[in-house]
């Protein structure tokens, strides 16, 4: 007998754009992590400027969690064959929540073309590491979804938002105003943002942020 149940739904629009530098001072790297992969390159995945403003749901329902979500993900690869890398980089959240009824979990998300920012070249004394020597726009899905089995809550989910394909020594993508909600949670949601790094022969290097409560 197939149960009833509540279902978390979470919808995450996200609107990336590329900001090019006016020499306005940034809030600065929030976190990073490095690995050397399996030849012997380092490959380093950071966050810059992560900020998420929750903000009362629109539909005024008390077990929805509404955010805009804005921040750069980077990427750099330093040693021999740096300028080789190909990859995928990837942004997205852990989501925790404390209670629900409901077994199922469902992510959906809209993604218009993310401006991919590369950068070759790194000169001295650059303040943007090179990231203006390069712009690519990859075309991607007009919408993805994500489901999951959780059981009865509490629970946590981890989602990447959107991947953008990647090459050359470093690059970023930065987001500003990346919308997200979820419904159907009971007591408040904790997102954690993440990064990560994916190299075209499997060597993966994440960096998580602060959690974000979105009460």
């Amino acid at each position: 007998m197939k149960a009833i149940t509540r279902v978390l739904i979470a919808t995450v629009a996200s609107v990336a754009a590329l900001f090019v530098s006016t020499g306005t001072s940034h809030a600065g790297l929030d976190n990073e992590l490095s690995v050397v992969d399996g030849q012997g390159r380092t490959l380093t995945i950071q966050q810059w400027d992560t900020f998420l403003n929750g903000v009362f749901p629109l539909d005024r329902n008390r077990l929805t969690r509404e955010w805009f979500h804005s921040g750069k993900a980077s990427y750099i690869v330093a040693g021999e064959g740096a300028d080789d890398f190909e990859g995928t980089l990837e942004l997205g959240y852990q989501v925790g929540f404390p209670w629900s009824l409901g077994v199922g979990i469902n992510f959906s998300y809209t993604t218009p073309n993310i401006a991919y920012d590369g950068f070759g070249f790194v000169p001295v004394g650059d303040p943007d590491f090179g990231f203006l020597n390069s712009i690519v726009t990859p075309p991607l899905l007009p919408g993805v979804s994500i489901s999951a089995d959780l059981g009865n809550g509490p629970g946590i989910q981890e989602v990447a938002t959107f991947s953008v394909d990647v090459a050359g020594p470093g690059g970023s993508v930065v987001v500003s105003n990346a919308h997200g909600t979820v419904t159907g949670a009971a007591g408040g949601v904790l997102l954690r943002p993440f990064a990560r790094l994916i190299s075209s022969t499997g060597d993966s290097v994440s960096t998580y942020g602060q959690p974000w409560n979105m009460n």
